[in-house]
């Protein structure tokens, strides 16, 4: 009983600690994104960008202190590549937690320009942080089903439409593209229904890495792969919280793009489209494998 109350007052502290971290932060954010909004002059709206991402990069910074001090998880990074802060990566990662995006924020904070998500449009709803992934210029991308682009047509394509402008954005800015390559978090029963050949994955979706590799293919410097591991049971936020987590392994490796998938046509190109799953699935494999080992 006396371990349940100390862990409910742990969850209720870190939620209430990290709603302050947010609200001290995203207050002037939002603040200076309203201000480059109005004042459509050059020098004001880089002056706004740095500001903001010195904003973001202070906010993350205390989400990984309080992560760092106030929980018992240890995070174990093997592969960590060199500061470089001015170039256009892509980081492509396997996914089985919410936990997963703390722990790359930590990881790559002040490392690597500002991650940024492809997030899905009802999150724009999220009470002060939709506003902050707004004005961070985070993508929101709205998912139609089968059905309702059947019955709006016009509908089709609207997702890549917003990727596309995304990309343009990005190509002007240094940053971290981050892509989820599964599409969802890992379950076992997803993985029974889609019928995945891998132990601990889901298949790869490929395009979106694809359109994305297609939009920025002149821009983008690097591939990092990330496979993110809990060895000892993944769980999500509160469990963060309620040192339910005890040890979380990454492994980084960087590699080059290759050059024939960069400015492809993965939509209208079968070769391409073929060349392009081959190569990706063969990366799964390799991803499968290094999180057998790593979960061992």
């Amino acid at each position: 009983m006396v371990n349940k109350v100390l862990t409910i007052m742990r969850q209720v502290g870190a939620t209430a600690l990290l709603a302050t971290n947010s609200v001290v932060h995203i207050a002037p954010l939002l603040l200076i994104a309203l201000v480059k909004f109005v004042v459509r002059i050059k020098p004001i709206t880089r002056a706004c960008d740095r500001g903001l991402m010195g904003l973001a990069a202070s906010w993350i910074s205390v989400n990984s202190w309080m992560m760092a001090h106030l929980t018992r998880t240890k995070i174990e990074v093997t592969g960590l590549p060199d500061q470089q802060l001015d170039g256009h990566f892509l980081v492509i990662s396997n996914h089985q937690s919410w936990v997963d995006i703390p722990v790359l924020q930590r990881v790559f904070n002040r490392r690597l320009p500002m991650l940024r998500f492809f997030l899905k449009s009802q999150l724009i709803w999220v009470p002060i942080l939709g506003l902050a992934w707004w004005a961070l210029d985070f993508p929101f991308m709205k998912r139609y089903s089968r059905e309702q682009i059947a019955k709006r047509p016009e509908l089709a394509g609207k997702d890549l439409e917003t990727t596309q402008r995304a990309c343009d954005k990005f190509a002007k800015i240094p940053v971290s593209i981050v892509n989820f390559v599964e599409g969802t978090r890992f379950r076992a029963s997803k993985k029974e229904a889609q019928g995945s050949d891998f132990t601990h994955l889901l298949k790869p979706r490929a395009g979106g890495t694809a359109f994305v590799l297609n939009a920025m293919g002149e821009t983008l410097d690097t591939l990092v792969d990330v496979t993110i591991a809990y060895p000892n049971g993944r769980g999500e936020l509160m469990d963060l919280f309620a040192n339910r987590i005890d040890t979380i392994r990454v492994h980084i490796q960087t590699l080059a793009i290759p050059e024939r998938f960069r400015g492809g046509d993965y939509h209208t190109d079968p070769v391409y489209r073929a060349e392009f799953q081959d190569w990706l699935n063969d990366l799964w494999a390799k991803k499968d494998e290094t999180l057998g080992q790593l979960l061992t």
